[in-house]
């Protein structure tokens, strides 16, 4: 089995990590992650251990999913790569099963749900930016190169993508650009500089307050930022080291002020700009950061 990306799911905000087989095109699903969630386990060791007596016990019952499931190398607690059990999308499915309970259906509407959503939909499309030629022709600050990155995201799924909005849009009490001057709004921001941090930082906060299209700004913008960052300071976020509650706590006083989202982006930079496995974590985190509370 090959590994071409890792993915991140997010159930109640734990990991759920997917690597995919390109030989047999699937992802597969690391059950200790499913496991940790259905029992409400944060110890490694306990997970671990319910699932040898789990396994034991369906293995000896006959069941398929006692022997159905393979390895494959992924992190463990002390940061090395060890070999580890995963299922497929049908293992997982039996493997909610056997916790009768309100959660085990919770995750199997959300599993089997996610990746025929819209939003299920984008993310696979944004998965597959990294090697599209049209990553080598976004323009990189522009109003223009914000608008490529949504229409491809959301192409096919909104009949606005890559456009911009012609309405007013507000997000918990936050009034956005007024919709009349967003024209304008926009190419103050364009010609915004962008080679040090601070001035790309600003630039992005800015057009966060804009908002400028109906849906799906927060993770065309992060791609956004992340290109300026390529290619003036040769650095990009590593999305994994920022907290989902910490970033948006910082996305919402930016608008006033942006020390604390500096801060956070700062901490977090890296120098592996051509990184497929960076690339892909960071849609992970930032289709995360989109879930509902």
């Amino acid at each position: 089995m090959s590994n071409t990306k890792i993915s991140i799911r997010f159930f109640d905000d734990r990991e759920v990590r997917a690597v995919w087989d390109e030989e047999n095109s699937k992802w597969w699903f690391s059950v200790l992650d499913i496991v940790a969630v259905l029992t409400d386990q944060e110890d490694y060791n306990k997970t671990r251990n319910y699932w040898k007596y789990l396994k034991a016990k369906l293995k000896k019952e006959g069941h398929e999913l006692g022997s159905s499931t393979t390895q494959f190398k992924l992190e463990s607690p002390d940061g090395k790569m060890r070999q580890s059990n995963v299922l497929d999308y049908d293992g997982v499915i039996a493997l909610g099963k056997q916790f009768p309970s309100t959660k085990a259906n919770r995750f199997i509407e959300w599993f089997t749900y996610s990746d025929e959503s819209i939003d299920g939909k984008s993310k696979t499309k944004a998965y597959a930016l990294f090697e599209s030629s049209l990553m080598h022709s976004i323009e990189v600050g522009t109003t223009k190169g914000l608008q490529q990155i949504h229409a491809y995201l959301f192409g096919g799924l909104y009949d606005f993508a890559g456009q911009i909005r012609h309405k007013n849009i507000s997000k918990g009490g936050f009034q956005f650009a007024t919709a009349h001057f967003l024209e304008n709004t926009l190419r103050q921001i364009e010609r915004m500089p962008q080679n040090t941090f601070d001035e790309i930082v600003e630039k992005y906060v800015e057009m966060n307050i804009t908002h400028p299209f109906m849906e799906g700004n927060g993770r065309s913008t992060r791609i956004w930022l992340d290109m300026m960052l390529k290619q003036s300071l040769k650095r990009c976020v590593d999305w994994s080291k920022i907290d989902k509650n910490d970033y948006m706590n910082a996305m919402v006083k930016s608008a006033v002020n942006s020390d604390m989202l500096k801060a956070l982006l700062k901490n977090a930079l890296t120098d592996e700009i051509n990184s497929r496995e960076m690339f892909m974590k960071g849609i992970d985190y930032s289709y995360y950061y989109e879930e509902n509370e």
